[in-house]
């Protein structure tokens, strides 16, 4: 059995939670909130997977996948990454193509979602990897002894989980 299903008294809202979520996400990239609410809709063009911006700033949905150490897995942070023009276009290119992970390098991109729960996630550098149709891009953080990039590599523990998700509660009373 999982440790997941087990619950939890949340310390943030007192109530009991049946299961511990394993995936928090941005629904979109943070420079999107820069942009002045009545200027968004001649700015703008997006849906669920793509945003650009003043038809200069263009960003990807992806996934960064964290490996469980004590449980199953993986712990999925949904964030956004901006890649230039040229890979941008590429990824729209091979958007329905089959086969299109084998046919992509893994893109260079920055980090464009503010991570809570740890420092400063904004603008870390990352490799945007293609898979399959109707997966979203893995999101491979550059190696560095920031928190959110050693646990990408060495993986998130229960304790964490739950911690994220008592500092991320959300419970409409």
């Amino acid at each position: 059995m999982s440790n997941y299903n087990i619950g939890f008294q949340c310390k943030c809202c007192g109530n009991y939670h049946e299961e511990l979520p394993l995936s928090y996400g941005s629904p979109v990239p943070d420079y999107y909130e820069e942009v002045p609410i009545e200027e968004q809709e001649n700015r703008i063009e997006m849906n669920e997977d793509v945003c650009i911006i003043d038809d200069e700033y263009f960003f990807i949905r992806g996934c960064i996948e964290l490996p469980v150490i004590d449980g199953e897995g993986p712990f999925i942070w949904d964030v956004w990454v901006s890649l230039s023009e040229t890979n941008f276009d590429k990824m729209m290119e091979y958007g329905e193509v089959e086969g299109r992970e084998k046919d992509l390098e893994p893109m260079f991109g920055w980090l464009q979602t503010s991570i809570p729960c740890y420092p400063e996630t904004l603008n870390l550098k990352t490799m945007v990897h293609t898979r399959p149709i109707g997966l979203r891009p893995y999101i491979e953080l550059e190696p560095t002894q920031h928190p959110l990039s050693l646990e990408q590599r060495e993986g998130i523990g229960f304790k964490k989980i739950k911690q994220i998700a008592e500092d991320l509660c959300d419970v409409e009373e």
